[in-house]
């Protein structure tokens, strides 16, 4: 066990640091200066792992809902206590907006405003029946069970690695140590986390193009000025002061953020439902939504489409299962770490809970409200989202609402305090994962967790400057989600190993 006297610096691994930030720039130069033969590649790439073996992802995606339900309700598994406290680190409700707004909770916020218009002109969506059922139905499958299932079983065993075996280096390899033993030190190891952090950077970086046009074309509209690059820059910069001011405080001063986000969010959604005039329509669309995707969740599930009649299950459900399972490389480690003093069955039943319950009220809500103004009043935001104009769509959407610029500045700030709530808790994974070792109950530098704040919104600027690299970035992200699905299954094997040894000696 190595002493807490080494300066941080002397215990950074600069390796594990440094390599994917000069891959990922390396490909970012190989974009800007050969567009279309790069786009031409990825695309192909794209193609084989999104569509020829997309079964794949399907694969992993229910096997890890079935993983840990099984770890849950198991007596051999489900009562074992994560560290030796009794009583948890956090308190239920600390710990439950922490897991909900350390994912990608901003995301989640964005496409429960328009998702179910891009489902608009699906041909597959067409031949169930009508967008009605349909629309706010796929919603909740996209982002449901299925979705954050890598999440939990990922939490788990490094929960366990952290808690309960107390080891030192809080990374993707030392969770394999019980499976591939001493490699994990050697090239080998460095394989395996070099692939880690560069999914965390492509993740990262291709995530701010999804709202942040959104933030600047709201901001445009309250202020009465153009949207330009300047201040989509401002809002970037603006999300990182937040989230690098929060990340030095460490673990409170995210806790802390988070509770603030949650009121912010419970704000919005009240907006939405009450204000809007929407509130009966809205509740009996998600009642009704609900009980669709449990009567159909099978179905759904395991829907490819052999004979591509249409492209919608490679375009949607495959697509949403790669995203999330390269999101999975980070966020799991910052449920894990907040986790202490819990249970097997509390983390997984806490974490699907709390997670699914902030995602079903954001689409079942926002969602529910936009999809009234196209169902019952005649506003065609499925023909703006068709004409390319999906944030004049949104635009569309907060018009009609009392006092739309008031709900368009609270849509603002609510989102940015998640992006920087998501970040924070990268932010500290990532920090702890340049350590060569770091115990359990220690903290990285704040100088460590600075670098990193300041790394992370590098890329989302440079993309700005950078003609057609996002969608190949985008696509890199989705690429990178094979292997990072083939770390996950080691993990999970060395956690069952471990686990079993552990429990028989």
């Amino acid at each position: 066990m190595k002493g807490n006297n080494t300066h941080w610096s002397q215990r950074i691994d600069w390796v594990t640091t440094i390599v994917p930030f000069i891959i990922v720039l390396c490909l970012m130069g190989i974009f800007m200066l050969y567009p279309e033969q790069s786009k031409n590649t990825v695309d192909t790439w794209r193609s084989f792992f999104g569509d020829t073996i997309g079964l794949y992802y399907s694969f992993i995606g229910i096997g890890c809902v079935l993983i840990a339900l099984y770890w849950a309700f198991s007596k051999k598994y489900g009562n074992v206590v994560l560290g030796e406290y009794r009583k948890p680190l956090y308190s239920n409700f600390k710990w439950g907006t922490m897991i909900f707004t350390s994912t990608m909770a901003a995301d989640i916020l964005f496409y429960s405003l328009c998702e179910w218009a891009l489902y608009g002109g699906e041909q597959h969506v067409q031949s169930l029946g009508s967008l009605q059922t349909w629309g706010p139905t796929f919603t909740l499958f996209h982002w449901g069970p299925i979705a954050w299932a890598s999440y939990v079983v990922l939490a788990v065993c490094f929960a366990y690695m952290i808690h309960v075996k107390k080891r030192e280096r809080q990374r993707f390899s030392e969770a394999m140590r019980p499976l591939l033993g001493n490699k994990v030190d050697g090239a080998l190891g460095y394989i395996v986390d070099i692939t880690a952090v560069f999914a965390i950077v492509c993740a990262t970086a291709t995530t701010f193009s999804l709202a942040t046009p959104l933030l600047t074309k709201a901001l445009s509209v309250v202020l009465g000025i153009p949207s330009s690059t300047t201040m989509v820059i401002i809002v970037l910069l603006l999300i990182c002061t937040v989230y690098t001011i929060t990340v030095l405080f460490g673990l409170t001063g995210i806790s802390k953020l988070a509770s603030i986000c949650s009121y912010l969010f419970f704000a919005l959604l009240f907006y939405f439902l009450f204000l809007g005039g929407e509130t009966r329509y809205i509740i009996e669309t998600g009642f009704a939504s609900i009980g669709n995707l449990v009567q159909n969740f099978i179905g759904l599930s395991t829907y490819i489409d052999p004979l591509r009649n249409d492209t919608f299950a490679q375009d949607w459900t495959i697509y949403y299962w790669a995203y999330w399972l390269v999101w999975s490389i980070a966020t799991p480690f910052f449920i894990a770490i907040i986790s202490k003093g819990r249970t097997i069955k509390n983390v997984v039943l806490g974490t699907f809970g709390y997670g699914l319950a902030g995602t079903f009220m954001s689409f079942i809500i926002i969602g529910n409200y936009g999809l009234a103004q196209q169902m019952k009043h005649g506003i065609d935001i499925i023909g703006e989202v068709q004409n390319g104009d999906m944030y004049n769509a949104i635009m569309m959407i907060f018009d009609t609402l009392p006092l739309p610029s008031v709900a368009l500045i609270l849509l603002v700030i609510t989102m940015i305090a998640f992006y920087s709530t998501t970040l924070d808790g990268i932010t500290y994974v990532a920090s702890a994962y340049s350590y060569k070792y770091l115990k359990p109950e220690e903290e990285p530098s704040r100088y460590i967790r600075a670098l990193w704040s300041v790394l992370f919104i590098i890329f989302p600027i440079a993309l700005l400057f950078a003609e057609n690299t996002l969608y190949s970035l985008q696509s890199v992200t989705i690429i990178a989600a094979f292997p990072v699905g083939i770390l996950l299954l080691l993990v999970v094997w060395s956690f069952i190993k471990d686990f079993n040894k552990t429990q028989n000696e």
